[in-house]
């Protein structure tokens, strides 16, 4: 049977794969199949979009709304991270930490197994494989493994995990030697990941494009090519569909608002505020429709608020849009969520998108946002199930990853999931190039406050192309 190794550098842009700043990779893409539109989901924060690449599920589904969240079935009065072992606990509370299976849980119906390896934020591991610890697979991480005393036995055969440092030059290649030596070598998993932190960690130092960013991306392409060499050195290249994927897109801080400050001093009460970058998640005591109404007003006014949803829950919200569009409609999404305003001017380094952002520093990357930037981001696919040297043009997603990957392994599970099978994409799949998609454009008014989310839909999968607001 054919195996898949998915690796992702966490906060890759398309543009980015290019010979003078990841030469490994820009040869990889060369001699597979690029999908150039593809799109993380909303928020585009990580956490998040690791649920979506490893359920094909969107955020409402999932119920992972966000890097920091309210969990109303865990605690409805406490914005939590989204790390471990807070989603440990989650998981001890209430029994679960995502509300719809994995790649890893899927592979174990079919007596198979997900090894993960990442050396990105613990709930970005802990999300990958949450289920390792009772459904076998794996998870390892620097910080614990799953299951728990896996940390023990790759401590004691590959030494300490050298400290995370920006950029993650030690813990990357550490973490490539524990891929190569013992996941792929002896595990021999039918799927394993691994999750590379750069250039995303230093991005968020220093901005995209920064001398340390390009340094970290460069650091990450050299591991990456230490990984395709072994597979080529022990005759599995031509066996393994390699499927190279980043999280989200970047835009670059030009101003920083404490969300949470503001609502204090605009006399809001019994009303939570989740941080995520250039998005915040707004929860209200017992979800009251009049006090999200009257939020949403406020929030309308502000120079920074870009596009906004709401979750069915609260009713019709002037100004707003339904959670729906975005896919994060469900049991768990928050009753407001915001994206901050944008724009497309260049950074220093020549990035477009530049937004408002809670947190951070003005000049350095973020995301989490709704912009056309942060919602662009890169998969790229070679190995003998898919075409080569190819280019695929009709809109892609996050959420399409698990499908494919069933699909490649001839598994069932696919149908139920938001995401569909890149068959365009596939080797022979020449002939589906020009899929059919529609785009469909939203808008709302509230006052002078107007809105517009514009979504694409290819055979049924919805993406979001963008989320903005003027004031007219």
């Amino acid at each position: 049977m054919t195996r898949v190794l998915i690796v992702a550098f966490d906060g890759l842009q398309p543009s980015q794969v290019r010979d003078n700043l990841a030469p490994n990779l820009s040869s990889f893409a060369a001699g597979g199949v690029t999908f150039a539109r593809n799109h993380p989901v909303f928020p585009t924060v990580t956490r998040i979009n690791v649920a979506s690449l490893v359920t094909g599920r969107h955020p409402g589904a999932h119920g992972l709304a966000g890097n920091t969240v309210v969990m109303r079935d865990y605690d409805p009065d406490k914005v939590i991270p989204a790390l471990e072992p807070e989603l440990a606990r989650v998981a001890e509370v209430i029994g679960e930490v995502l509300l719809v299976p994995t790649l890893g849980d899927i592979l174990h119906e079919h007596g198979e197994e997900f090894v993960a390896l990442g050396v990105g934020t613990s709930g970005n591991a802990y999300v990958q494989n949450p289920r390792a610890e009772t459904l076998g697979g794996g998870t390892i991480h620097p910080e614990f493994c799953l299951p728990r005393d896996l940390n023990d036995e790759v401590v004691a055969r590959f030494g300490p995990w050298p400290e995370k440092a920006t950029p993650n030059f030690s813990q990357m290649e550490h973490g490539v030697r524990v891929l190569t030596e013992y996941v792929l070598a002896e595990r021999d998993p039918a799927v394993a990941l691994m999750w590379f932190s750069e250039p995303d960690s230093s991005n968020h130092k220093a901005g995209v494009g920064s001398a340390l960013s390009n340094s970290a991306l460069a650091s990450a392409d050299e591991q990456f090519g230490r990984i395709i060499e072994w597979l080529e050195r022990k005759g599995r290249l031509e066996k393994t569909d390699v499927i190279v994927v980043s999280d989200h897109g970047y835009a670059t801080i030009e101003s920083v608002v404490d969300v949470e400050a503001e609502l204090r001093a605009a006399g809001f009460q019994g009303v939570l505020a989740a941080a995520n970058g250039a998005a915040a998640l707004f929860y209200v005591h017992e979800g009251d429709p009049a006090t999200v109404e009257r939020l949403a007003a406020w929030l309308a006014r502000q120079p920074w608020c870009g596009a906004m949803l709401a979750s069915e829950r609260v009713g019709d919200v002037p100004g707003t849009l339904p959670a729906r569009l975005g896919g994060i409609e469900g049991r768990r999404s928050p009753d407001l969520t915001m994206s901050f305003a944008w724009n497309s001017a260049l950074s220093d380094t020549g990035y477009p998108g530049g937004t408002a952002s809670w947190g951070g520093e003005v000049g350095v990357g973020t995301h989490g946002g709704m912009s056309r930037h942060e919602l662009r981001n890169t998969l790229i696919a070679r190995g003998p199930s898919f075409r080569r040297s190819a280019v695929v043009d009709t809109p892609t997603g996050n959420i399409d990853v698990a499908p494919t990957i069933l699909h490649l392994l001839g598994m069932s599970g696919a149908e139920e999931m938001d995401g569909r099978v890149l068959l365009e994409g596939l080797a022979g799949g020449d002939e589906l190039s020009g899929v059919e998609e529609c785009t469909e454009r939203y808008v709302a008014e509230f006052g002078d406050y107007r809105q517009e989310v514009t979504v694409t839909i290819v055979g049924g999968s919805v993406y979001i192309d963008q989320g903005s607001a003027v004031r007219i």
